[in-house]
């Protein structure tokens, strides 16, 4: 159909000529749980209501016993690390697409990531990969939801429960995605979420972590507080080492705003990134990311593939899909994560040292290096990543659909 027109690139029509829809995520929702705190006087946690409240409902509309909330996501996870325990030079199985604030509590629990490589049509984490990994250090796999796309779980658990591992979910970019009918995060042992500014749910800055251990929402509880038990005791009384990851009371004010919002957040994401795969099938040269069977992404950001054989790159892709008035990224973090972090690369750290993979309980040997997961290289050097909004209606999807689909087929660089 788009046989007789000219690409924007090459001086034709654009195909939008108005910028997509965005929008605020806060008004006076907000604000009003906001007065509340300023009025109380009380912007601590303890003492206060909002971060108590935030949790309780976070609990409650994920089906679990334990919500605790943190300062980011990335404490969120360091949280989850700290539930389990792990002793210096235990080995954490992750993805290496993902932020570095997915990897960074491992490092400052003194364990070391192990990158086990992705499948290289959900961007997940690959089983097989995962138990060709395991070791006698392996003490947790961290599995993370990319873009809210929810990974391969019934695999991750068979293994984690024939090696007695535990499973950690990274929903950061996932908020209420759905695997096999249960939400992300409660499919694991642990699940971990951000609520930073991009994220389905903000507090500008804050993470939240579940599970159904007792024991290890009550170690997770302290662990945001110091160690200390807050029953004001005489003296104090720290029972661990934690570090002061509180959420204040104008975060959870903030949360408590959120937390009833966010359905209705993910479900017009969803109905937009599910239409656009639709329109979109037939494109070519191109494939979107796969979401498995019986699931339901949340489509923080919605990815596709460059297929090898495509006359253009990923790159080159976008530049002609900007022209054509539709925004773009090539790849998503260009490289895997421990080739983006030269302390990761070159394993120094703290003081200059290769803490902790020079720990004596650490296995020798551990390297990370070009090569290490080709699967995950060749996936972002195909990947294309285009901003999913709520705030997109249908008309908003068409275009991003007729766009894409006038690139895949006319573009010959």
């Amino acid at each position: 159909m788009n046989s007789e027109k000219r690409l924007a690139i090459n001086g034709g029509e654009k195909t939008r000529t108005t910028p997509l829809p965005d929008g605020k995520k806060v008004g006076a929702e907000e604000l009003k749980e906001l007065t509340d705190v300023i009025e109380s006087g009380q912007l601590f946690r303890w003492g206060g209501t909002k971060v108590i409240q935030f949790e309780k409902e976070f609990a409650e509309l994920h089906g679990v016993k334990h919500a605790i909330a943190s300062s980011s996501g990335t404490s969120s996870i360091h949280v989850a690390l700290s539930m389990i325990d792990p002793a210096p030079g235990d080995e954490i199985i992750t993805p290496p697409i993902t932020d570095i604030g997915s990897i960074l509590p491992i490092i400052y629990q003194n364990c070391i990531p192990i990158f086990a490589d992705v499948q290289p049509d959900t961007y997940n984490l690959d089983p097989a990969s995962v138990e060709a990994n395991i070791t006698e250090k392996t003490k947790a796999i961290m599995a993370i939801h990319l873009f809210g796309n929810p990974t391969e779980m019934d695999s991750i658990l068979e293994i984690a429960r024939k090696h007695n591992l535990v499973v950690i979910e990274d929903c950061s970019q996932a908020h209420l995605g759905e695997y096999q009918g249960k939400l992300v995060g409660t499919v694991g042992d642990i699940g971990c979420f951000s609520l930073q500014q991009s994220k389905h749910m903000t507090t500008g800055a804050g993470g939240v972590t579940i599970t159904n251990n007792d024991d290890w929402g009550k170690r997770g509880l302290l662990f945001t507080d110091k160690g200390q038990h807050q029953d004001w005791q005489w003296p104090r009384k720290y029972s661990l080492i934690g570090l002061n990851y509180h959420m204040t009371e104008l975060q959870g004010a903030v949360a408590c705003a959120q937390i009833r919002k966010v359905q209705n957040v993910v479900e017009r994401r969803r109905r937009s990134g599910d239409l656009l795969t639709t329109l979109i099938s037939e494109a070519p040269h191109l494939r979107p990311q796969r979401v498995l069977p019986n699931c339901k992404s949340s489509y923080w950001l919605y990815g596709l593939t460059v297929n090898p054989d495509a006359p253009f790159s990923a790159k080159q892709f976008v530049e002609a899909l900007r022209a054509e008035g539709i925004p773009g990224s090539p790849s998503y973090i260009g490289k895997p994560i421990f080739l983006c972090s030269e302390s990761l690369e070159n394993q120094r750290t703290f003081g200059g040292t290769a803490h902790p993979w020079d720990h004596p309980r650490a296995r020798k040997g551990i390297r990370y290096y070009e090569g290490l997961c080709p699967v995950t290289e060749d996936v972002l050097n195909r990947m294309v990543t285009i901003p999913m909004r709520e705030w997109y209606e249908e008309p908003d999807v068409r275009d991003i659909a007729t766009a894409i689909c006038k690139v895949a087929e006319l573009y010959r660089p």
